[in-house]
């Protein structure tokens, strides 16, 4: 029998691109998009879309028995920013989707889970430097806490009942398909816009500020990898580290400067500078590398032409 794929918060950043990528290898009737607001991205319209508030567990359940779902990625959640503005929703969001959903692969409703953890989980007490796998871990944001939370249920869920949970950490992740969604890497993103509308940008962190991030090529790419691989190759089921690159504000600033020389990049550091603070500068993914042959495929030359290129079609289409 053929896999059938649900996708929660599908109209989000990585959501929308795992919608696409997983209907072309799955087919779109396989792959059902669900999201709390109606669709708004005609990229989803090729196959099934349900609203859904995954906050609502019936809801849920009656979706994964209509169409008779295998496999869950649930993407839903409220990001470091914006969750420091509203601690109780995204503590709320961020912990009962990944129950709801951990609960009906329990009681086998469904085969397998991903769920995404993040860098967020780290803390100012956390080595910066290639950050290892197992570590201290001391979050003090609203989403790394709930991020490092899930990690715990995921392990247990698997170690209790035999859940097939996967999950990797993801970096900040850089893509031209969609909007960011509210997170402290997202200048990584809106800088790329600025540079080809307005010639200049003002980032919210300071200029030697320097995080790891990813292309969100490979992010979907690891995300399918880690899902496609076979069950005893994951050794790890709180969540994997994954490395793409790092880089800081102004080592991208002049990269995009090779390509637009008159670019103007100005500094404004807000409150994401602490959260961007408390956050690793490299992350160190020998794990992943093992298990399942983790490798990143971009560097920040290769990074920036292709999101100059692909945007500067966008507006012009």
């Amino acid at each position: 029998m053929k896999d059938t794929i649900l996708i929660i918060g599908a109209s989000g950043q990585i959501g929308t691109e795992l919608v696409i990528t997983l209907r072309k290898i799955y087919g779109d009737a396989n792959v059902i998009a669900t999201d709390i607001l109606p669709m708004a991205n005609e990229e989803l319209s090729t196959g099934p879309f349900e609203v859904l508030d995954i906050l609502d567990q019936k809801s849920l359940f009656d979706i994964v028995k209509k169409y008779n779902v295998t496999q869950v990625y649930l993407l839903a959640a409220l990001l470091s920013a914006t969750a420091e503005k509203n601690i109780e929703l995204g503590w709320n969001l961020n912990m009962r989707s990944l129950s709801h959903v951990l609960d009906l692969a329990r009681e086998k409703h469904i085969k397998k889970v991903y769920w995404p953890s993040s860098i967020a989980v780290f803390g100012p007490s956390t080595p910066s430097i290639l950050t290892p796998q197992r570590t201290i871990m001391e979050p003090n944001t609203v989403y790394g806490i709930s991020k490092l939370a899930g990690e715990r249920w995921c392990e247990y869920y698997h170690e209790k009942f035999s859940v097939d949970v996967r999950s990797i950490r993801y970096p900040g992740l850089i893509g031209w398909k969609s909007a960011p969604g509210g997170g402290t890497t997202d200048y990584a993103v809106h800088i790329f816009h600025e540079a080809l509308k307005s010639g200049q940008y003002t980032s919210f962190l300071s200029d030697d500020t320097t995080l790891p991030m990813m292309h969100m090529n490979d992010a979907i790419r690891a995300t399918l990898e880690i899902m496609e691989a076979p069950a005893e190759s994951i050794k790890i089921r709180s969540s994997y580290n994954v490395a793409g690159l790092s880089f800081s504000p102004k080592e991208l600033a002049d990269e995009i400067q090779k390509h637009i020389p008159d670019f103007k990049m100005s500094y404004e550091s807000d409150y994401r500078q602490a959260i961007a603070d408390s956050w690793p500068k490299s992350i160190y993914d020998s794990e992943a590398k093992t298990d399942w042959n983790w490798k990143s495929s971009f560097n920040l030359q290769e990074l920036t032409s292709d999101m100059l290129t692909n945007i500067k079609t966008l507006v012009n289409q």
